[in-house]
């Protein structure tokens, strides 16, 4: 029998891609630790930086949820985090992890020790660590001269989402977690994505550190193709497209990028199509520096979301099982 694969490997992006990543990794025998963007703006994110002066607790939440103990008590308690009240004026549409954490850091004094002690209780496996503690917004200026201030105008956009992001920025400038920074240098492998290219993965590249930290590790970094185009992001956007624009911010680093090869079902695409976003073409190629591995990596369910949840998600999503796979044969090599 193989033995479980030793390695500190560390996840860089936000949101549900971050998510299956951590969830795939889990029982791998790895040192797993998410590096999460903090400059969600959306949805009961908005309320948590407005009200409470918080930073964004929402992507930390699913990864802590994602990491936790699935045995015994702590069960119920992966359910209450992930729980979404439909009911209730003020709360509806919140998260129960997301109140939790803000009355925590109330009662602790400090977010830092909120999300220390949220990871005791939930018993994760791994660590969940902020890219930053800076306050900051995301800044996306497109090819005709717009500037578009904050994470959630860029995800769901109201000007011409057919525009191209022509340069991103952080105001102000944000200083990475020194933690993070670490976890980077150290680490045996990193997973960049998968997750909105502009708004989950690139935002924590963006802080002071990052990007410098990426480039003098010497662990292997993988790069986990979206499946899906993101209209307001990266409409009409190829692999290579998606891979160029991440070059722009961290340069040539990228060891082996991960995509998948099976069709997409046709009631997503259907609906997809409505929104003016479409399967991400495969033009990679052999002749680039990096590794290109290709896989059926798509979940075999249209996922749906809860009534209150206003954001706009993706219906189809990568599998956990079929990513583990992937990455862990790429690992081992």
């Amino acid at each position: 029998m193989k033995q479980p694969i030793k390695k500190r490997v560390v996840c860089i992006g936000g949101g549900t891609g971050t998510f299956v990543t951590l969830k795939a990794l889990k029982d791998q025998g790895t040192h797993l630790s998410a590096i999460v963007s903090m400059s969600d703006s959306g949805g009961s994110n908005k309320r948590i930086r407005d009200e409470f002066g918080l930073l964004p607790t929402s992507d930390l939440r699913q990864c802590l949820v994602a990491l936790s103990d699935e045995n015994g008590g702590v069960g119920i308690l992966r359910k209450l985090f992930m729980y979404r009240f439909e009911k209730g004026e003020g709360i509806s549409g919140m998260t129960f992890g997301n109140l939790f954490m803000a009355a925590l850091t109330d009662i602790m004094g400090s977010q830092k020790d909120a999300i220390r002690q949220t990871s005791k209780i939930l018993r994760i496996h791994g660590s969940v660590i902020p890219v930053s503690f800076t306050q900051n917004n995301l800044i996306a200026t497109y090819e005709n001269g717009l500037v578009v201030r904050g994470e959630h105008e860029i995800d769901e956009p109201t000007h011409d989402g057919t525009l191209t992001i022509t340069d991103l920025s952080l105001e102000p400038d944000a200083e990475g977690n020194p933690e993070a920074i670490t976890e980077i240098l150290n680490a045996d492998c990193i997973i960049l994505g998968p997750g909105d290219l502009f708004t989950s993965v690139l935002p924590n590249c963006l802080v002071k550190g990052i990007a410098e930290a990426l480039q003098k590790t010497n662990a292997r970094i993988i790069y986990i193709m979206n499946l899906m185009t993101k209209y307001g992001q990266t409409y009409n956007f190829t692999a290579k497209d998606h891979i160029n624009a991440l070059e722009k911010h961290i340069g040539t680093c990228i060891d082996y990028v991960l995509i998948n090869e099976s069709p997409i079902p046709t009631e997503a695409l259907t609906v997809y199509k409505a929104s003016k976003e479409y399967p991400v073409i495969d033009d990679l190629s052999k002749k680039d520096y990096y590794t290109v591995r290709r896989s059926d990596l798509i979940g075999d369910h249209i996922v749906e979301k809860s009534k209150t949840d206003t954001l706009v998600r993706s219906l189809i999503r990568h599998d956990s099982e079929k990513l583990k796979k992937a990455l862990v044969a790429i690992m081992e090599e």
